[in-house]
Formats: structure tokens, sequence, C-alpha cells
């Protein structure tokens, strides 16, 4: 059995470790801290996605329907403090907000955010949404660390509060750069409670690039105790046919 044991053992390190590297490699980001098993955290990023985003990005597809059985709420918990947009149960998460005037407001239409952590990764919107800070140089009024010169407002202002930029010294032929971000006017939340509450929204957005997650973590003990069975099982049979062969 040590024979197979160990070829299985350095396969398994050596996906883990890839993954890890290839983390590593995605720009250096602060990692998010996203869970997408802890339903509580998905329900506080739902309530915060419905409250502050929704009005400008769309989720088109999930439905009210799916997110209740996903986050454990029931259809009226949903109808009640999710949907503002007067949709149906059955139908998916659509924005109100004409796109042409959307796209004339902000310079184009604020995307679909259903595949926003697929494309981007979970640490890279948690580091997003940290990061604005004001900039009257821009038409909106702000600006981002982690996506310069984004044409987005910062919706969760009230909670973070307002964040100012403190710039290098500008070298000759070159433009002043971001050095840091500071808190100069405390929102509604602690740093700490806004750390935890972009952390929320991110799972669920998370969750909604790919809700069969949920489902696909409790199949996957199942499948790995399957097919370590199955290894040994193999290896006994190997054993029996082969024990004559010398």
């Amino acid at each position: 059995m040590k024979r197979y044991i160990f070829p299985v053992a350095l396969a398994f390190g050596l996906i883990v470790g890839s993954a890890s590297v290839q983390a590593s490699e995605e720009g250096g980001l602060p990692p998010a801290g996203t869970n997408v098993q802890d339903q509580a955290s998905l329900q506080r990023g739902a309530k915060l996605f419905f409250n502050y985003c929704v009005g400008c990005h769309s989720l088109k597809y999930m439905r009210y329907e799916r997110i209740a059985s996903d986050l454990g709420l029931t259809e009226a918990e949903v109808m009640e403090n999710l949907n503002f947009t007067g949709a149906k149960f059955g139908e998916p998460v659509v924005s109100h907000m004409p796109a042409e005037m959307a796209a004339k407001w902000f310079g184009k239409a604020p995307p679909d955010l259903s595949l926003e952590v697929r494309a981007k990764g979970a640490d890279w919107v948690n580091a997003y949404l940290n990061s604005f800070y004001l900039d009257p140089s821009r038409p909106v009024g702000w600006n981002n660390t982690v996506f310069p010169n984004a044409s987005m407002p910062f919706p969760l202002w009230e909670l973070q509060g307002l964040q100012t930029a403190v710039m290098t010294e500008a070298k000759p032929g070159e433009d002043a750069k971001v050095e840091k971000l500071v808190l100069s006017q405390p929102g509604k939340l602690t740093p700490a409670q806004f750390q935890q509450a972009s952390r929320d929204l991110t799972t669920f957005l998370e969750y909604a690039s790919e809700p069969a997650a949920l489902e696909r973590h409790h199949y996957g003990i199942w499948v790995l105790l399957f097919l370590a069975f199955f290894t040994l099982l193999a290896a006994m049979l190997k054993k029996e046919y082969w024990k004559d062969v010398h």
C-alpha cells in the first residue's frame, strides 16, 4: 500500500501548491477571507447588495427564488426585504436603471455583476470596495486605487466614511501616485465593521458567480471518500490478480 500512498499524496500536494502559487500571483492583494458556506455572511451580503447596489447593477443569472432557497430565506422575507424592483419571485434580479441614461450619467452602463467574482476574483472585488477615495478631478468625484479612474461613485460611503489620498511627491516627467488612503471622515461603521461588511458583500457576489458551489462543497467529501475507497479496493484487487506472478 505504501507504494500507492506516496503518488496520491504527491499529486494532491502539487494541486494544492499550484493553486496557492496562482493565488499569490494575482496581484498581491490582501485575502478577502470569504466563505460561501457561511449562511449568515451570505444573508448580510445579500442585504447590502439589494440596499446599495441593485439600483445600478443586475444579477441577471440569479432569480429571487434561488436566492431564497440557497440562503435559507422565505419567499415573504425575500419579497419584502430584498425585492425593490417589483419583480416576481421567480424572475431574475434586474436593475430598473435605463441603460441609455446610465451611459449618459456614468459614461457607460453599469455592468451586470453575476460573474464579477469569477472574472476578477474575490480578493480583487473586496480590495476594490475598500479602495475608493475622494477625487474632485473625476466626473463623479470618486477614484479607486485598485481600478484607477473608475466611473463608479462609491455606494457604501455612508458606511465606510470618506477616504482621502495621500500622494507621493511627483518626480520630473511622472505623475504623483497614491501612497496611502486616510479615513478623513468616519462613517456609520467602524473600520473593522466595514471590513466585515465588504467581506459579506464579496461573499454574496462570490456565491452569485457560482451558486452550485454550495452543493458542490457538500458533495465533495463524499466524492473524496469514494475515491479513497476505490483506490484501496483497486490496490487489493491488483494484489490478488498478481499474487501468482513472479
